[in-house]
């Protein structure tokens, strides 16, 4: 008889978060939970590929933003000038 093995979530049945803020505080979650170094390596595996998952939103949110400001100043990216 074999023993039932509870599995984690699978990372791409989980939506992705509806604003940048929350992708990457889920994100941020994600790693101090890696960093504590206290998950079963079947929910290691799962936390890190829904953290890879989130890094590849944020950084496409971020390209949109950034495509967004290029139109804005006429296809040229400017640096940013804080007042």
């Amino acid at each position: 008889m074999t023993k039932a093995r509870a599995t984690a979530p699978d990372a791409r049945e989980a939506p992705m978060p509806a604003t940048y803020e929350l992708a990457l505080a889920e994100l941020e979650q994600l790693v101090s939970r890696l960093d504590a170094g206290q998950l079963p390596l079947d929910q290691l595996l799962a936390q890190y590929q829904r953290g890879t998952q989130l890094l590849g939103y944020c950084r496409g949110l971020l390209q949109n933003v950034e495509a967004q400001i290029k139109v804005l100043d006429n296809g040229e990216l400017k640096p940013w000038e804080a007042n």
